[in-house]
């Protein structure tokens, strides 16, 4: 029996002090999971890519300048050739030419506007990204907390029976009590005993989960601090990137609608060139010269193709209002739901602390009887697990309780 102790207080030591080796907390967590998350990277590098296209659509409506030379000689030998009234036995040009096409300010100012709400569009679906990867993050780091926690309180009764079980020994020696009553006192500690080992096996696989998620790559047994999650202010559905980004759905679709507009008016182009252009016919040397010209085209009927798109767009924004409609109703459902979850469940915990007080006494007083022999090691066990079974009610829904207040700071989070 003392080698059975011996041989447990040294698993304990090694345990406290793996423990200790390394600890954790939420923001470490969260933080690699941001850098290592490569569709944030992706948001990030399209938004570059935005910015590029713009640049390119302005230097697509700056004036280009080009130089083009062609050369061809079509000889007639003995009467044999080309028609000379077609070939004129050749050609020669070398041109500088300029052409701008002109646009008004407002056109181009729309298109520019086209990537910066596709930049904005980029920015929040990041941010609700970004959100939507810390809830799984903090929800995971959570649940590896509470098991943790399950793990430190199973430890410290396995420490207590401990104890215990080294008076019940002296107490069986001397024929207080039995030796099935301290058999049976020592099948319940080996099972606190295996229950520990599960959870450590389990936490390990929480532990490997949450490092999944966050893109690390570390099998160590880590100790994770306690989270620090306070529960945030309520939030009108006005002010969530929900409902921001339902707004810039709306945005695109007014700019799409301009965007129709500004395709039905008058196209003007104009050109200019000069340089060398002969048919080496001739005088060649006095074929020096230039040109300027202009082109215009104006739309003049579509057979109704215009107002067909204004009018599907109109429906694509009725849709918006409708998605936006119920996602108000469903936020504020959501967090009436939410909230009243987290009432329960601080009435549970409040019950079962009342609950632990009185256990604990129980749990005491036996202890006195068991050094008399005044008390049965039945009525001792049951007592312990009614105390484990409270505690375990308290560890659970005070997880239960920062998971709630996890998931109402997810809705309530600010544009």
């Amino acid at each position: 029996m003392k080698q059975i102790i011996t041989n447990v207080s040294f698993f304990l030591f090694i345990l406290v002090t793996g423990l200790s080796a390394q600890t954790n907390d939420l923001s470490y967590y969260i933080q690699r999971s941001l850098e290592n998350s490569p569709l944030l990277k992706e948001y990030q590098n399209q938004m570059v890519i935005n910015r590029l296209d713009s640049l390119i659509l302005k230097a697509d409506y700056k004036p280009s300048v080009n130089f083009s030379t062609t050369n061809f000689w079509a000889p007639i030998v003995n009467g044999f050739g080309y028609d000379e009234a077609i070939t004129h036995k050749g050609r020669n040009n070398a041109l500088l030419s300029v052409r701008q096409t002109i646009i008004g300010q407002g056109n181009l100012k729309n298109r520019l506007n086209t990537y910066s709400l596709d930049n904005q569009s980029l920015q929040n679906a990041k941010s609700i990204t970004e959100q939507d990867l810390k809830l799984a993050v903090t929800t995971q780091y959570i649940s590896s907390y509470g098991m943790m926690q399950e793990i430190v309180f199973v430890e410290e009764i396995i420490h207590h029976l401990e104890k215990e079980s080294v008076i019940l020994k002296k107490l069986t020696e001397t024929s207080l009590y039995k030796q099935t009553d301290f058999l049976h006192f020592h099948v319940a500690l080996q099972q606190q005993q295996l229950l520990v080992s599960q959870q450590k096996a389990e936490y390990k696989n929480n532990l490997a989960l949450l490092n999944y998620l966050c893109g690390i790559s570390d099998t160590s047994y880590v100790q994770l601090e306690k989270p620090d999650i306070t529960l945030l202010p309520a939030l009108s559905f006005e002010n969530t990137l929900k409902y921001y980004n339902l707004q810039i759905d709306s945005l695109k679709i007014h700019h799409n609608d301009a965007l129709i507009d500004y395709a039905y008016r008058p196209k003007f182009d104009i050109f200019a060139d000069a340089g060398f252009n002969s048919t080496l016919a001739n005088y060649t040397y006095k074929h020096f010269g230039a040109s300027i010209g202009f082109s215009l085209t104006i739309p003049l009927y579509d057979g109704g193709l215009r107002q067909e798109q204004h009018n599907k767009l109109k429906i694509s924004e009725q849709i918006r209002r409708d998605y936006q409609d119920f996602s108000r109703q469903q936020y504020r459902q959501q967090l009436e739901q939410l909230h009243q979850q987290l009432e329960q469940t601080e009435k549970i915990i409040t019950q079962a602390q009342s609950v632990i007080l009185s256990a604990q006494m129980l749990i005491d007083a036996y202890c006195k009887q068991m050094q008399t022999g005044d008390a049965a090691i039945t009525d001792y066990m049951l007592s312990i697990n009614n105390y484990l079974n409270a505690k375990h009610v308290i560890t659970q829904h005070i997880i239960k309780k920062i998971q709630i207040i996890n998931q109402i700071n997810y809705w309530n989070h600010e544009k």
